[in-house]
């Protein structure tokens, strides 16, 4: 059984050591992490999977962001990823549960912003709901597919502009 805990309450070594092992240590390279740089993670919406053993299986983070458009307006919302799953537990549903859990818990939030992420859109558009229908005039920090920029929720903006950090730890 799986059980899921705030990020907060896992050693940060045990984290990055998971991160390293679900995506290599040259992760840090990848468009999504310029995006969030200098940024802290929202602790409300970043949690950890532990197995029975109390071992760490999976962690989810969500990041502050903002799409800064062209036409000058600044529309704050959630980056959400990694989505990190100890290689031997891929498979297992442990990803799904964190999401599922980041997804209610970032539902439940007084003002929700939208979410975005850059990932697999045939895994993230059945499951959860993310599409790319707003998200084609969005420029990134870094190289990207475009049919892998996906966003879910209320107020996702529909303007031409850059994906930048926002400086808040909070939703």
């Amino acid at each position: 059984m799986t059980h899921i805990v705030p990020l907060a309450q896992i050693a940060p070594a045990q984290v990055e050591a998971l991160l390293d092992r679900a995506f290599g240590p040259d992760r840090h390279g990848r468009t999504a992490y310029r995006v969030r740089a200098g940024t802290q993670a929202i602790p409300d919406l970043s949690f950890a999977a532990l197995d029975d053993a109390g071992g760490l299986v999976g962690t989810i983070q969500c990041w502050p962001v903002a799409l800064a458009c062209d036409d000058g307006s600044r529309v704050p919302m959630v980056m959400v990823g990694p989505v990190a799953v100890e290689p031997a537990a891929q498979q297992g549903g442990v990803g799904r549960l964190l999401m599922r859990h980041m997804l209610d818990a970032a539902d439940a939030a007084r003002d929700p912003l939208p979410l975005m992420l850059i990932g697999d859109p045939g895994y993230y558009g059945r499951f959860f709901g993310f599409d790319a229908t707003h998200t084609s005039g969005w420029r990134l920090p870094g190289p990207f597919e475009p049919h892998r920029l996906l966003a879910r929720g209320a107020g996702i903006p529909d303007c031409t502009g850059e994906l930048q950090a926002r400086v808040s730890a909070t939703l």
